[in-house]
This record gives structure tokens, C-alpha cells and sequence, in this order.
């Protein structure tokens, strides 16, 4: 299950950017021609100082953006990927909430609806987060309260639709390790979160699917399952400290303080991965929004339910990598963040890099980090 480049795309002209270009490892003077893949990266020392050139960022948890919702359906998802696309987002998971089953069930069959048909000026879509509802009902957090176990006839439903790369799962509900020994098998990214486990319960859900070859993460970190204590290491302590788990994190300096993000980075070196987790209010300023059905206001930047809880963000990838710098880590690093490691966690091996022979998924910034264009698939997007 990969991302498909549309016909349109297939036509495309011959186009180049030259700039400070990111190899994986550094910045080095070059330029890129590409169509819809890339077919050169050439060294250029009168490249600007001053044009970075970035692998496009993948998002692999947002649920909404620019109005537009996972659950709404098509309409919702291509609103969504239009929107995230402007902040450099040139692939994404569209993420469900925890919902009635039969709805769930529908988004995801908008999910690969899109998925097939592609969005014109929008980020590709190469399967979806499956984001509960096989959650713990203890730690709902900002998800409504329609958490379920997973059976084996839900779950059969799931593979057949053959459009979910990533799931959450709480490791200590009924019947999730077999679910999650079923996913992998299908080579479903397991994530662990919106879960009261403890530590020695993840170790063991995470040492017994790695045995088998899966892709493993924490869904955002330090969110919806507890801290770290001396003598409780809790489910961060596991996921952190388990040198295969990719760990999630909402770097909008609300979800997770930028010295806790430095932890991570320190515990987690080259497995920690940027998301948004973003609301259909992401794009739009403050005001009245709406979360699987829940009141949400948008206030100085941040989405709250009535009670204050927080619900999802409305953060972009473009702003998780300024913060990312902001918070002390290297240019380089935080693009790895956004775009090398999340491709590896969910198995995206055709993008991630500029590199000859992969999608020409590009960010074009200047020296302040400004966006200055956007390529997906090598169709540049207007901003």
C-alpha cells in the first residue's frame, strides 16, 4: 500500500530548484531537477545561502484542517490535505476520532476513496491512522466516549479495507494482543497510547510484536498515558527507553514542553517524529470548533473542550519545525523529525529523502524559515 502519483503528475515538465540542499545528514550547495521524481541532485557552489531545500514533511496523525475533518468524510479529507499542504505537509495520515463503529468504518472508506483518487494541490495520502476506538476508556482524553474492544470481526472489517499504516491501541484491553500481532502482520505501524498500562505491560506488548518484525511507536508522547516517576516509569518510560519505538510528539509548547521534547530527543535520538495532531480549526484563528462531535474553543493558539481539556491542536508541520529549533536541535535534526523518521515508521520507503529516484516532495524555505514553495509528487502547490 503506497502513495500513487496521478496522471497529471506523470506529464510533468522538467523543473530544478538550487539552494542549501538537506542529503539526509547536512546541507550542501546543489540542485534538484526532478519531474515527479528526482532525477539529479547535482553539486552547485553558487547555490544561495539563503534557499534551504527540505524534504516535504509527513504527518502521520492529524485529523482535521481548513474545516475539513477525517470523519466528514471525502469532502473533509481533501479540504484537510489542501490545507496542510500550504505548511509544507506534502504527505499525510487522515486520522479517525473514536466514534460509533459504523462511522468509523465510513471514514475510513473515505480515507482510501482519496487515497485512490488523489488531491489536486494537495498532500498524498498513502493510507490512514486508525486512532481508537480500541483505547482505553480511562484515558479518553479529548476522544468521545465510544472506546471499544477489538474483535475478531472488527478487525477483519479493518484488513479488508486494506487502507490503515498506522493504529493506536491500549495494551491492557481485552483481545488487543492479538489485534496488534494481527495488524503487524499486515504491517500496520502499532502505536501505543490513550492507555493506562504500565510500564512492564508495554515492555512486554512491545519485546513480543518486534520478535515478529513490527513497526512500533507512542502515540503522542507524555499525552493520554501518564509521566515518568522514579520508581513509576509509567508508558513514556517504556516507549522511551525501547530502542525500536518510534515516539509521536505534538510540538506546539502546549501538549509537550520544549525541555520534555529535549528528553525525548536525548532517550529517543533519530526515533522521535513530529505530528500535528490537528483539528479541522487548524488554518482558521480562533473560535468556535468542533471535535468528534464536542464543543472545541481555539484560544491564542490553542483547541480546549468546555472543560479545558486539551483537543488536538492546531499546530502545522511548519511550525513543529520552527519550534523544533526554537527549542535547541539542529535544522537538520528537526527535518529528520519531519520527514526521514516518520516515512520510516510507517514504512514509506519512496520518500522521506531528496534523493534520486524518490518522489519530488519538496520544501523551499528562506534563511527565516519563511515557506517560499512547496512541491508534492513535483506539482508545486500555491501557497
Amino acid at each position: 500500500m503506497t502513495g500513487s502519483l496521478s496522471a497529471r503528475q506523470a506529464r510533468l515538465p522538467v523543473r530544478q530548484v538550487t539552494g542549501r540542499v538537506f542529503n539526509g545528514a547536512a546541507f550542501h550547495p546543489a540542485t534538484v531537477v526532478f519531474t515527479q521524481t528526482v532525477q539529479q541532485v547535482s553539486p552547485s557552489p553558487d547555490a544561495p545561502d539563503d534557499v534551504l531545500i527540505l524534504p516535504g514533511f509527513i504527518d502521520t496523525h492529524v485529523h482535521g484542517g481548513g474545516g475539513g475533518d477525517t470523519m466528514d468524510g471525502v469532502k473533509g479529507i481533501r479540504e484537510m490535505a489542501r490545507t496542510h499542504a500550504r505548511f509544507g505537509t506534502t504527505t499525510l495520515l487522515p486520522t479517525t476520532m473514536t466514534a460509533p463503529w459504523p462511522e468509523v468504518v465510513g471514514a475510513l472508506r473515505a480515507v482510501k476513496a482519496v487515497m485512490e483518487e488523489g488531491v489536486d494541490g494537495g498532500a498524498d495520502i498513502p493510507g490512514a491512522h486508525l486512532e481508537g476506538p480500541f483505547i482505553s476508556p480511562m484515558r479518553l482524553g479529548a476522544q468521545p466516549p465510544f472506546a471499544i474492544e477489538p474483535t475478531a470481526d472488527l478487525l477483519a472489517e479493518v484488513l479488508e479495507l486494506d487502507v490503515v499504516r498506522a493504529v493506536t491501541l491500549a495494551p491492557e484491553l481485552p483481545g488487543v494482543w492479538h489485534a496488534a500481532l494481527q495488524l503487524t502482520a499486515a504491517g500496520i505501524r502499532i502505536g501505543i497510547g490513550h492507555t493506562r498500562a504500565d510500564a512492564q505491560t508495554v515492555k512486554a506488548l512491545l519485546d513480543a510484536l518486534q520478535a515478529g518484525g513490527a513497526r512500533t511507536a507512542g502515540t503522542h508522547l507524555f499525552n493520554a498515558m501518564g509521566g515518568i516517576e522514579g520508581r513509576l516509569p509509567g508508558v513514556p518510560g517504556a516507549l522511551l527507553t525501547n530502542p525500536e519505538t518510534f515516539v509521536e510528539i505534538i510540538l506546539d509548547n502546549a501538549h509537550v514542553h520544549p525541555t520534555a521534547f529535549l528528553l525525548a530527543h536525548a532517550a529517543a535520538r533519530n526515533r522521535v517524529l513530529l505530528v500535528t495532531d490537528a483539528i479541522r480549526a487548524t488554518g482558521l484563528g480562533d473560535g468556535e470548533s468542533e471535535l468528534g462531535g464536542q464543543r472545541v474553543l481555539v484560544k491564542n493558539g490553542q483547541a480546549r473542550l468546555t472543560d479545558g481539556t486539551l483537543a488536538g491542536s492546531v499546530l502545522t508541520m511548519h511550525t513543529a519545525l520552527r519550534n523544533a529549533v526554537r527549542a535547541g536541535v539542529s535544522l537538520a535534526e528537526a527535518s529528520r523529525m519531519l520527514s526521514a523518521t516518520p516515512a520510516a515508521s510507517v514504512g514509506l520507503t519512496d520518500r522521506g529523502q531528496i534523493s534520486e529516484g524518490l518522489r519530488a516532495d519538496l520544501v523551499v524555505l528562506n534563511r527565516e524559515l519563511a515557506i517560499k514553495a512547496v512541491y508534492i509528487g513535483g506539482q508545486e502547490i500555491s501557497l
